[in-house]
């Protein structure tokens, strides 16, 4: 996403390397950028391994594919051969080396989401690392610090609307072992391959509402798949719960790779508890979540635990992941994932007993009642930061708009923005503040914030014309992108950095 920019500051400076880059963005009365590669970086890194711990190795391979979405044959880009791809693992405070080659048509990247990582490994073109090259391997390395459920993705253009993202867990080598089954839950909102690209889409965005910076402004393109069409935002795509509810209509909405007419089906015994891992690998769609004839008792929200809460159904928002536990009925019961504010469904069954699989168009009752925020979460006693004044305060106003098809934080889209200072040892607080119709999931990279009297988070659901405050501990040093998870937003111009200075 921020590959563009970072070039052309780089070419206007006459300097060299991803280093160069950060020190343009975050001088500021004469304090020196913490360089993505430097030793306080190494520091950080060392600060972080625990002893006896193992190194875990994965390779990635980046290409186009086609892939199988239940009946439903696309061409794609995808790691290997397969979406989601492939699972990694690995526990707490584990080294985890990870190989990624490139044989797409394209430069990429891959950004290890909500992981607590060195900076140089944050896999952001231009900021922390160059692009990995067509026919390149690069190879990520770094301790993993907290257990939880994360995933990663490119952080290259519009890239994650295409079939390049997998699942990372970190498991707790202390887990009580409370659960019988653990099942990993992906959603995704599904374009490419169905007569356009993520690209092509991006395009008609911008060509419809006149381009406002990078572009041609494309008037004539097509604008089917579009929310509102000419008409502006939000027309076609509302919500009750999140307000202006996507950009981008999409013909298929995913459950582990699967369109609900061909679902996967879990399968266990009645009485069994069962551990979910939902993580939301979508671009523009949040999704509410239910699973038929069951309550939901949520435990985990990006990882951190929280004050278990019970729900009949649950929000999740671009890039935000949560564990569910749930304990199971007898029979044959769907799990769906309603995309909020759109038409259509995700869906995967769950059998414990005999009985027929419900229709593709079978809507439970749990969809229609309250669902859950995570906004509403309380962070579990042991992972609440502890308590201290707040030494350093950055608010960050989201706008944007359908028509010039612009999105933007304190005015300015990334091309144009400020670096966020920060210094290492501060307890930092970050006020979002939304000016926008639409709603926001604000992603920070490298931390984990705390919201305001709620869970331990770094992607948090801000609503249309609301604000969210949290908090952070300026504890990892480095260059951070910090910007909005609904794809077309963030490369539209949703982004800043939160700049460690020393």
């Amino acid at each position: 996403m921020a590959e563009l920019t970072r070039r052309q500051l780089l070419a206007a400076a006459g300097v060299a390397g991803v280093a160069g880059a950060a020190a343009l963005g975050g001088c500021s009365r004469g304090a020196k950028p913490v360089a993505a590669t430097s030793a306080a970086v190494d520091r950080a890194e060392e600060a972080r391994r625990t002893a006896g711990a193992r190194t875990v190795t994965a390779r990635l391979i980046a290409q186009p594919a086609t892939v199988d979405l239940g009946g439903v044959m696309v061409d794609t880009w995808a790691y290997g051969d397969t979406v989601p791809g492939p699972l990694l693992r690995a526990r707490a405070g584990d080294l985890l080396r990870v190989d990624v080659s490139n044989r797409l048509p394209a430069t990429t990247s891959v950004h290890f989401h909500g992981v607590a990582l060195r900076n140089d490994m944050d896999g952001v073109p231009g900021v922390t690392q160059d692009p990995i090259g067509r026919g390149a391997t690069f190879r990520y390395e770094f301790t993993v610090p907290d257990p939880g459920t994360y995933f990663f993705h490119p952080h290259s253009g519009v890239q994650l609307d295409r079939g390049l993202y997998g699942v990372l867990v970190v498991d707790d080598p202390h887990e009580p072992g409370r659960y019988d089954d653990e099942w990993v839950v992906v959603l995704d909102d599904w374009i490419d391959g169905t007569g356009r690209s993520p690209d092509d889409v991006l395009t008609a965005l911008v060509g419809a509402g006149g381009d406002a910076g990078s572009g041609s402004g494309h008037m004539g393109h097509d604008m089917s798949g579009m929310s509102g069409g000419m008409g502006g935002m939000g027309e076609a795509m509302t919500s009750p719960l999140l307000g202006g509810a996507g950009d981008v209509t999409y013909p298929h909405y995913l459950i582990n790779g699967r369109v609900p007419a061909a679902p996967q089906t879990f399968t266990a015994k009645p009485g069994q508890r069962i551990r979910l891992r939902i993580v939301n690998a979508g671009s523009d769609t949040a999704f509410r979540v239910a699973l038929a004839g069951h309550q939901l008792t949520v435990t985990h929200s990006d990882g951190f635990s929280v004050v278990p809460a019970t729900t009949s159904a649950l929000v999740v928002g671009m890039g935000e992941r949560y564990d569910v536990e749930v304990t199971l009925g007898e029979g044959v019961f769907v799990l769906v994932a309603a995309p909020e504010g759109k038409t259509g469904i995700a869906r995967a069954v769950v059998r414990t007993g005999s009985g027929s699989v419900p229709s593709p168009s079978t809507r439970p009752a749990e969809l229609s009642g309250s669902a859950l925020l995570g906004t509403r979460l309380r962070a579990a006693p042991d992972v609440r930061l502890p308590a201290r004044r707040v030494d350093r305060t950055h608010d960050l106003v989201l706008g944007g708009t359908m028509q010039p098809y612009r999105w933007t934080i304190n005015g300015t889209t990334f091309d144009d923005s400020k670096p966020l200072p920060v210094e290492r040892g501060e307890r930092v607080r970050l006020r979002f503040t939304n000016h926008s119709m639409m709603f926001h999931p604000m992603h920070v990279h490298g931390h984990t914030f705390e919201v305001a009297d709620g869970a331990r988070k770094d992607t948090v659901i801000v609503l249309p014309m609301s604000s969210v405050a949290v908090v952070l501990d300026a504890t990892n040093p480095g260059q951070w992108m910090t910007h909005c998870h609904n794809i077309y937003h963030a490369e539209r111009g949703m982004m800043t950095t939160l700049s460690y200075r020393q």
